[in-house]
């Protein structure tokens, strides 16, 4: 089974069309093992329900491309655009994010057709502007924003099943990782000095991935592969969570208020986890994953080390030269299976990095400017991707932000520490 992400590439002289049937359609196909009961259910605030996502993507080509594009369209029911809109504040109010979960009305059948009778317009569209490159853009953009949904639909489902007490499987035939050992853990020397960073120029970025600039690296180094299962189960054994040495002062206060004790979805064994595939035996060897930034700190602390920056961490991306020693070639595919992706792309990497513009940083122009600026505030970067984010999203550059106790997401760690040895 190949990963549930299919990479999209988006290449000047490919059909705009054949992309954005392809993205559109892989969308639908993650629901395939779903129920309309199961695509209903909001866990948590963080969590959207699955048939919301479906309806926002669709809502995003709809008011910003349909409606800019062509004259006198009208939207498939003018009511969407408060239920769909997510935090575009400039373009009107919205539903509230965290009672997205009573939208029992439109149903999942009026979404899917709401999808279609939206394709049919944006197909029309494409293949009469062929040739306009600012529509092109926006398509996209869309069609990325997309993908980062279906990462979002995969992550969300997950923690809606996982409170069911039946602890239900999205997929039971989900393949299980190979269990190779890892190799052991070493500290490898990063490149120091003034160092490029930021997305190149080639092909698509997100915004907050520029503009290129240069950043100071002090010398260096970083774990050669992310830390395992296993290594942090040590740790929980040996009581990491009870040592408030190892805490920062908001992490401490955090474990104790919700009385975390172990990562996300282990069970109080600590010999199970829930998985898309249903519970399964805890595999030694994989990457740790749903952890917080405060778990990853503390076990950074533990083990001696630090998390690295996100300039340590893409500078060591972007090396060839010393990446297939420095990052580890990947191990797991934990949601479907497959290849493994080059250096990484197991789980998301927490950096010690605060989420904020670099320097120079200007946003997309309009509405479109909110889509990553106005959160560069109190988050924290990761970086490299996961099992579940779209194989072209997984690049050197590519960044995101997650608040310091999220947990639900393929959250892992890597080490770093000072010095050149």
């Amino acid at each position: 089974m190949q990963s549930p992400m299919q990479s999209v590439v988006f290449e000047p002289g490919e059909s705009l069309l054949t992309d954005y049937e392809r993205v559109r359609a892989r969308t639908l196909e993650l629901c395939r093992d779903l129920l309309p009961e199961d695509m209903v259910v909001q866990s948590m605030p963080d969590v959207s329900p699955t048939k919301w996502h479906l309806a926002h993507v669709t809502w995003f080509f709809e008011h910003f491309v349909l409606a800019k594009h062509i004259a006198g369209y009208q939207p498939f029911n003018e009511q969407f655009h408060f239920l769909f809109n997510s935090y575009y504040y400039s373009v009107g109010t919205m539903h509230a994010r965290p009672r997205r979960g009573m939208l029992t009305r439109p149903t999942f059948g009026e979404v899917v057709s709401y999808r279609a009778h939206v394709d049919e317009a944006m197909s029309s569209l494409i293949e009469a502007r062929a040739d306009d490159d600012t529509l092109r853009g926006l398509v996209v953009l869309g069609l990325n924003h997309e993908q980062q949904h279906q990462e979002l639909m995969l992550t969300d489902i997950k923690h809606v099943l996982s409170q069911n007490p039946m602890q239900p499987a999205m997929n039971a035939k989900l393949p299980v990782p190979s269990g190779a050992s890892p190799a052991a853990y070493s500290f490898i020397k990063g490149a120091s000095g003034i160092q490029p960073t930021g997305a190149t120029g080639e092909g698509f970025c997100f915004d907050n991935e520029t503009p290129r600039h240069k950043a100071l690296l002090h010398e260096h180094r970083l774990g050669s592969r992310l830390i395992t299962n296993g290594e942090f189960r040590e740790f929980v054994n040996e009581g990491g969570y009870g040592d408030s040495n190892l805490w920062l002062s908001d992490g401490w206060a955090v474990i104790n208020e919700r009385g975390w004790d172990r990562p996300l979805y282990w069970s109080d064994g600590l010999d199970t986890e829930f998985t898309l595939g249903g519970v399964r035996e805890i595999d030694a060897a994989a990457p740790i994953c749903h952890v917080s930034y405060y778990e990853a700190d503390a076990f950074a602390r533990w083990a001696g080390a630090r998390l690295p920056s996100e300039f340590e961490w893409e500078s060591a991306a972007a090396n060839e030269a010393v990446s297939g020693n420095l990052l580890d070639a990947g191990y797991w595919q934990p949601v479907a299976g497959g290849d493994s992706r080059q250096f990484f792309g197991d789980v998301w990497e927490w950096t010690a990095s605060s989420y904020a513009p670099y320097p120079g940083f200007v946003p997309l122009e309009g509405s479109l400017g909110e889509y990553n600026a106005k959160f560069m505030c109190n988050q924290m970067t990761v970086r490299g991707g996961s099992c579940v984010t779209a194989d072209d999203h997984v690049r050197a550059s590519y960044r995101s932000f997650f608040y310091p106790d999220a947990r639900w997401q393929f959250l892992g760690i890597r080490l770093a520490k000072d010095g050149a040895q």
